[in-house]
Formats: C-alpha cells, structure tokens, sequence
C-alpha cells in the first residue's frame, strides 16, 4: 500500500482529498495536517510515501514544507495540489522536488491519474537493477521531439495525437474508441496503441464480451 499524508488547511477539502485517495486501489491515507508545521510533524511520526500538498497554508507555504522535509531527509514523494497558477511558484515547487503539481479546481480523476502515475513510477523503480535510457525517459517524462526514434510508418504527429487521446481517457479505452476520439482509422490507431504497449507507455487488458474474441482495452502508463 502506498501510504499518503493529506496536507491542507481547509478541513472539508482535506476531506474530499482523502475519499479521492482512499477509493484507488493500493492507496490509504495515513495522515491529516492542516498547516505547515502540522504537516512536518505528521510526517516525521508517520513516514508517508506520499504527501498531497497545498501551497496556502497559514503559517508556512507548501514549498518551503517541501524544502523542510528534503532538509530532514525525507525521501517522500510529495504531488502538490492547489489553487496557485503563477509560473514562479510552479517553477519554485518544480525546484524543490515536487512530483507533480495539480491545479485546483480538478476532478477526481485527474487526482486518480496522477496517484496511478504515482503507483507506476514506483513499481517501475522497484524492478530496475539497471536502467535503459527508454526507462529514464519514461520515468522522468518524454523525450524532446527531435530524439524521438519511431519504428518505420509512424509519425510523431500521429503518435502524440494517440498519446493525448490517451491522456484524456485515464480509464482505458479500445482501438475503435481512440480512432473515433482522434479522426484516425482503426488500423492506424491499432498500431499506435500496440506500440505504446511494447514500449511501455501504455497496458492492455482484455473485455470479455458474450461471444467472439475479447476487446483489447489500452490504458496510458505513467
């Protein structure tokens, strides 16, 4: 179980956060804080693998709790999840060590998304002894443009049209779902998806109808 701390001065929003948490499977939350100071104490008795942070905290800004923690020597993960837009603080918790950063207003599956991003990333590391650059590069975000290598008959165009659809449809969808979504034909979504899945990018389950083979449902890693 991945094990989260709650970090947020509003107690019903904090509330609203962990009922997020606690229905993605592997997740629990371990803790609640509702300040700074709160939030350094609870995860120094709780040790979490995870803290949802707010910026707006009312006596000490969610960066510098970060920067406390990285100080303490907590390797936690930390995604923040707030209501601040502006480029400096976004860089600042960038800087500082953030996994990701969620802006407020969002819905429950974008919290969902982010927390199986989580979850991938982890499983991910745990299975490296050593890494391949195509490992790196997933666990740290994509590749610029330019360095991307595709096998022959497929066009980056294409593939980051597929790879949007898919981020757009954190629950899965079908080859004829992702073709209808991105204007493609179901041919060329096909090959896209199941190179995704090859490389790692994305995992196929399978759809049992009542009769004929099963659906092949593609959902996005990481």
């Amino acid at each position: 179980m991945t094990r989260v701390l709650v970090v947020d001065d509003d107690f019903m929003v904090a509330k609203l956060h962990c009922r997020y948490v606690s229905a993605v499977a592997g997740f629990t939350v371990a803790g609640v804080a509702h300040s700074g100071a709160e939030a350094l104490r609870e995860a120094e008795r709780l040790r979490p693998d995870l803290v949802l942070l707010d910026v707006f905290l009312p006596d000490m800004d969610g960066v510098r709790v970060l920067r406390e923690l990285r100080a303490a020597g907590h390797g936690t993960d930390v995604l923040f999840i707030t209501a601040a837009r502006d480029a400096g603080t976004i860089r600042s918790a960038l800087r500082a060590g953030a996994l990701h950063y969620l802006i407020k207003p969002f819905s429950q599956a974008a919290l969902h998304e982010q927390l199986r991003h989580v979850a991938s990333l982890r499983s991910r590391l745990d299975d490296l002894d050593e890494a391949r650059q195509e490992d790196v590069d997933q666990i740290f975000g994509t590749r610029p443009r330019g360095s991307r290598d595709l096998p022959k008959g497929l066009a980056a165009p294409t593939a980051d049209l597929v790879d949007s659809v898919l981020r757009a449809h954190p629950e899965g969808l079908s080859a004829t779902e992702c073709a209808e979504a991105g204007s493609l034909s179901r041919v060329s979504a096909r090959r896209y998806l199941e190179y995704f899945a090859e490389t790692g990018r994305a995992e196929v389950t399978l759809r049992y109808g009542g009769t004929g083979r099963p659906e092949r449902r593609y959902r996005r890693l990481g």
